[in-house]
C-alpha cells in the first residue's frame, strides 16, 4: 500500500484486542484511537526502531573547561 500499512486488512472494531477480549467499553461505529489488532500471542507492542551506536569517534569535545592556568588568569586580581 502507498501508506506502508499493511497489505489490504482495514482496521475494524471487530479484528481489535480489546473487543474481542471483552475489554472495549465503547459504542463507536469506526475503529477508536486505540486500536490493537487482536492476535493469537495477545496484546503485543508496536515494533519500535533499533538503536544503533555510531562507529565514529570524535576526535576533539565539543567543549571543556579551562584549564587550573586558564581560570588562573581569568580571576587574577589585577
Amino acid at each position: 500500500m502507498a501508506n506502508g500499512r499493511g497489505a489490504g486488512r482495514k482496521a475494524s472494531c471487530e479484528g481489535c484486542f480489546f473487543r474481542c477480549n471483552l475489554l472495549c467499553a465503547l459504542d463507536l461505529d469506526a475503529p477508536c484511537a486505540t486500536f490493537r489488532p487482536d492476535h493469537p500471542d495477545g496484546l503485543k507492542p508496536p515494533q519500535q526502531m533499533r538503536f544503533e551506536f555510531r562507529t565514529d569517534q570524535r576526535t576533539r569535545a565539543a567543549w571543556a573547561f579551562p584549564t587550573a592556568q586558564e581560570q588562573a588568569r581569568l580571576h587574577a586580581v589585577a
